[in-house]
């Protein structure tokens, strides 16, 4: 396939990106319907055997047994689950078979029992595989048929319920299809963890408790000025307010708390009225328990009414007489926000919460995937001597995150699957993620008790907003894992990309609005609380991906939603620094210009400036009309040299290829650290010498500024004499002069010949120099 990457070190690419070839030719009008009900366009067809084992009945053996089905195609085996003690089993597992890999004419399928030995069996019946008939969607699902099954000496044994036919990877069997043509052998056990699967994330909501008071509270002994504090807890998330010493029975704290909760609702609010009796003890005064049906729905910035509500003692407390303790509290679920699980640069998705609000965006476009295969991927398991690897992708954007099936011992992988979104938003981002497969081995994915995670093998990224419309990208993108060791290539993964628009208008239209929700701007959220609040949610997140079946792991989550994201890194920071310089290199180039013009290093360059100069200053109405024409040839110019590709993980704009060991060490370390102390010092040091660098540099702007400050302030009677004499003098002179030629004394001067310079600064550097700063007054 034409238009891949070419080969990358371990560092980066070791020849510059070519352009490559479109897989399909740029359409103008993309025909978004028959595209998601057909098909596969993305991505090569891929045909399978597929085998439907949906039961047996009246099966005979002497006894009772655990009946299972034993589909054989030649060298492979697989197996359905068992079913207890019965003569009537319902299996409805299917099967598929790469019919390229297929050596065999007949298929078998043998009825046996849990634990019996390999050459015994109930039946076994024959398919000749010349008579699978072929099924192509939109077609309607092959019905099952019952055969009957032998045993050894050739007689009836029962009847089993079979459907056999070929597909393709667009069949609706394809997700729940175990792959039976693995180099090892799939039982029911092992393919929970490899099907392909479609996840929907649930919705989240932020939850904002107000507390406000609480009144008639009352003690055991009631001479006590008490200490009295409010918990609010929903599931794991624990708030508390500050500590409200009174001698009256009321008490006042109007403390917001906000929390993340995800539909369907499960949880509910718990919030307890505490005395801190001790420094080290703490006594529940009363609690209540609110369900969520008890909380306003807002999406803007109206008010919420408070509410009060009876707390109840706790069991075993001492009794109060006539105890009525209230507390008043503001409850809402904001839907007004977009709850923030990943980084805002990385978002996939800038809906709000409420589906009220869901119609100011309407769907804009369509983004289509097609995940084709990798290759060259790392061994990350050894199995019979040779390297090993169990890879499976997952997609990730919005509220539907895809995962492919797993690949079981393939160094080469090939998926071959297409899944499609509807984009709100185009300037957000695609993710695409290859893990290796742990839960897949002889231990079931534990290891001495503990559960093992899934290994990241690389990650890939794709803005929306950088494609062309009805284009098709199809690209190698690297596969770059970052750890302590260093940087590491563990593959390409060969991706197809199409991004559609359905609306022109509400694609130009979507620049002019804000990327957030209004009530991230109306009403924002403090940033001490974001980093925490996208903590829960992707706890949330992980928690009820994780109930479904299969579980998408919690270390995928935590990848996908850039967790760690936040954590201080070194190399990171570098990388900023870097990123700020290549940023203002076209700036830095432009004033190394304008000072080789000013000291005639290219004289007939500096003439033409002059002249230039000359004209714009006679003319001033010409100034902007030039500037801008200006940056309008210039992005003409640049269209010749205009991406052709989508951006890759890049190791040098990261700075992973010039990271020190030590410092990959200290940002893979876990928080609180687990280094010895000697590191932690050294470590520690680090982090002083680099933090005085950037004191010392914050310091000199900000010298810097109060200067500018004090020439007006008084602060130097002399100097501030000087410079408001000097402005009255530029006053009457520009008001007397005319400003043509004011200008152009002013900018022939700055332009000057080097023979009129000389090398000591000139008298206004000098006199600001010289201005006071406040940097007396420090410490």
């Amino acid at each position: 396939m034409a238009g891949f990457l070419p080969r990358f070190g371990p560092f980066g690419p070791l020849t510059p990106p070519a352009p490559f070839d479109e897989f399909g030719i740029k359409e103008t009008r993309p025909r978004l319907a028959g595209r998601r009900a057909g098909g596969y366009d993305l991505v090569e067809r891929m045909e399978y055997l597929y085998v439907r084992v949906v039961k047996a009945r009246d099966l005979k053996w002497s006894g009772a047994f655990d009946p299972l089905a034993e589909v054989k195609l030649g060298s492979h085996t697989c197996t359905t689950r068992h079913i207890e003690k019965s003569t009537s089993p319902e299996w409805n597992d299917v099967f598929a078979f790469s019919r390229e890999r297929i050596q065999a004419t007949f298929l078998d399928v043998v009825v046996r029992g849990k634990g019996f030995a390999k050459d015994e069996f109930v039946g076994r019946h024959r398919f000749d595989l010349g008579d699978a008939p072929l099924r192509v969607p939109p077609d309607s699902a092959l019905a099952p048929q019952w055969y009957h099954v032998l045993d050894k000496a050739g007689a009836r044994a029962g009847e089993v319920m079979l459907a056999v036919w070929f597909g393709t990877q667009a069949d609706e069997c394809f997700p729940l299809a175990v792959h039976g043509d693995a180099s090892i052998a799939v039982d029911a056990k092992l393919a929970a963890h490899i099907r392909c699967k479609q996840y929907t994330v649930p919705r989240l909501w932020y939850v904002r408790v107000n507390v406000i008071e609480a009144r008639d509270v009352a003690f055991v002994d009631k001479a006590r000025v008490g200490e009295v504090f409010v918990r609010s807890r929903i599931g794991g998330q624990v708030h508390r307010t500050k500590t409200c010493v009174s001698r009256l029975p009321s008490y006042g704290w109007n403390e917001d708390h906000l929390f993340v909760a995800a539909e369907p609702f499960e949880d509910h609010l718990v919030l307890s009225v505490e005395d801190r009796v001790k420094v080290d003890k703490e006594e529940i005064i009363g609690h209540v328990h609110i369900p969520f049906k008890e909380f306003e729905r807002r999406w803007d910035t109206r008010p919420i009414r408070p509410r009060w509500f009876n707390l109840v003692r706790p069991e075993g407390a001492a009794k109060i007489e006539k105890f009525s303790t209230k507390i008043c509290v503001r409850l809402c679920l904001e839907g007004g926000y977009r709850v923030l699980s990943e980084p805002v640069h990385y978002l996939s998705d800038v809906r709000p919460s409420a589906r009220e609000l869901w119609h100011s965006r309407p769907p804009i476009g369509l983004i289509e995937l097609g995940i084709h295969s990798a290759f060259g991927l790392s061994s990350m398991r050894t199995r019979d001597g040779r390297g090993s690897c169990d890879a499976y992708c997952v997609a990730k954007y919005g509220v539907k995150w895809f995962r492919t099936q797993t690949v079981v011992d393939s160094l080469a992988p090939r998926f071959h699957q297409q899944c499609y979104w509807d984009v709100h938003d185009h300037c957000t981002v695609l993710t695409v993620a290859v893990f290796h497969n742990c839960q897949v081995g002889d231990k079931g994915g534990v290891v001495s008790g503990d559960p093992v995670k899934d290994v990241l093998l690389g990650k890939v990224r794709i803005r929306l907003s950088t494609l062309e419309t009805g284009r098709i990208y199809t690209h190698s993108y690297p596969l770059v894992s970052l750890h302590g060791g260093g940087i590491k290539k563990m593959g390409e993964l060969q991706l197809a990309v199409r991004f559609s628009s359905t609306s022109t208008l509400g694609l130009l239209q979507a620049y002019a609005r804000p990327h957030l929700p209004p009530m991230h701007y109306h009403h924002p959220l403090p940033i001490v609380h974001q980093d925490a609040l996208r903590r829960e949610a992707v706890a949330l997140i992980a928690h009820r991906l994780g109930r479904m079946d299969p579980p998408l792991r919690r270390e995928c989550v935590d990848h996908l939603c850039e967790v760690h994201s936040h954590r201080w890194s070194m190399r990171r920071s570098k990388a900023h620094f870097f990123r700020i310089m290549a940023a203002l290199a076209p700036l830095f180039a432009t004033l190394r210009w304008f000072v080789d013009v000013c000291h005639w290093r290219n004289p007939p360059t500096t003439v033409a400036v002059h002249v230039i100069y000359a004209i714009l200053v006679c003319c001033p109405n010409l100034i902007l009309p030039t500037f801008f024409m200006y940056k309008f040839v210039l992005g003409l110019w640049s269209y010749r040299r205009r991406p052709r590709h989508p951006w890759h993980v890049d190791t040098k704009v990261s700075h992973a290829h010039a990271a020190h060991p030590d410092e990959l060490d200290e940002e893979f370390d876990e928080f609180p650290t687990k280094r010895a102390p000697e590191v932690v010092r050294m470590r520690y040091d680090r982090i002083r010498s680099l933090g005085a660098r950037i004191q010392e540099m914050v310091g000199d702007v900000a010298s810097h500024a109060e200067r500018a400050r004090c020439a007006m302030t008084w602060r130097d009677p002399r100097a501030t004499a000087m410079y408001l004499l000097a402005c009255l003098f530029l006053a009457v002179t520009t008001f007397l002069a005319p400003f043509q030629a004011v200008a152009l004394l002013t900018g022939f001067y700055v332009m000057r010949h080097p023979a009129l310079r000389q090398r000591l600064p000139d008298v206004p550097t000098n006199f600001f120099r010289r201005l006071p700063c406040k940097v007396d007054c420090l410490l």
